[in-house]
């Protein structure tokens, strides 16, 4: 899941901050980070996570994964995360955390290089920019090392309203922003939309507005996820679509 959280207004956000992203390298920063979304998706958001350790966001998928963090290094804190599903990764767990909510039939040719990404929280004292800015920076480095194609995710929208909000925001966006059909998934728990509004304002979180305008593709309706209760919408990025100032900014190129 790639979460949406309203960004909060940080007092210390203008102070210079000694922040750093990287892999995580022990048993421990993994922890530290998974405490960290138990804390975001749990006790702010309200998630039913339903936890074997207390405060402990884990499942099956988290030891195959890598995860990359941004620590704040004077704190001696983590203070944001997203998880890394690698190819190799996926076959060795059996598919992708996707897999559970969308039917992904149709990108079974692009497995060899599909890398998935999720679970990314941010700390609620740091959601200036800077901590989203450096999980971008890594996550370009990890494919551009790694010679990926793609990206694949869920953006999640908040379902407080009953979805209505989700529905009109898919609606606003399909037209532009869908992808190819050849490149569609199928939800497995539908968002039901023939049941919900489609002509609400709705604006994009921003984290969902960030991927699309760096060219990335709504593949198909969203789905339910009722453990977090938010509607995710399918997101691929191809990484030869990158836009070109985010191509220059997060990956380096000079064309």
């Amino acid at each position: 899941m790639l979460q949406h959280i309203k960004p909060r207004q940080d007092a210390n956000a203008r102070k210079s901050r000694n922040l750093h992203v990287g892999l995580a390298t022990c048993e421990t920063e993994i922890l530290e980070a998974q405490k960290l979304r138990y804390r975001v998706f749990a006790d702010e958001m309200g998630a039913r996570l339903n936890p074997r350790s207390p405060g402990v966001d884990r499942d099956i998928y988290d030891p195959f994964c890598e995860h990359l963090i941004v620590r704040d290094e004077d704190a001696g804190r983590i203070v944001g995360t997203y998880r890394i599903l690698s190819p190799a990764a996926a076959r060795k767990v059996g598919g992708y955390y996707s897999e559970n909510e969308f039917d992904l039939t149709r990108l079974q040719h692009l497995r060899g290089s599909l890398v998935e990404i999720g679970r990314s929280c941010i700390d609620a004292d740091y959601r200036s920019g800077a901590v989203i800015a450096l999980l971008w920076s890594g996550l370009a480095r990890y494919m551009q090392e790694g010679g990926y194609g793609y990206l694949i995710g869920c953006a999640s929208v908040s379902m407080a309203d009953g979805g209505h909000a989700a529905a009109s925001l898919y609606n606003q966006l399909r037209d532009k922003h869908l992808a190819p059909l050849e490149y569609h998934v199928f939800p497995r728990c539908a968002l039901p939309l023939d049941a919900l509004r489609h002509d609400l304002p709705a604006e994009a979180p921003p984290l969902v507005k960030g991927y699309l305008r760096a060219g990335a593709w709504i593949c198909g309706e969203p789905a339910w996820d009722p453990d977090f209760n938010t509607a995710d919408l399918p997101i691929l990025m191809p990484m030869g679509k990158v836009d070109g100032r985010y191509a220059k900014h997060f990956l380096g190129r000079k064309d």
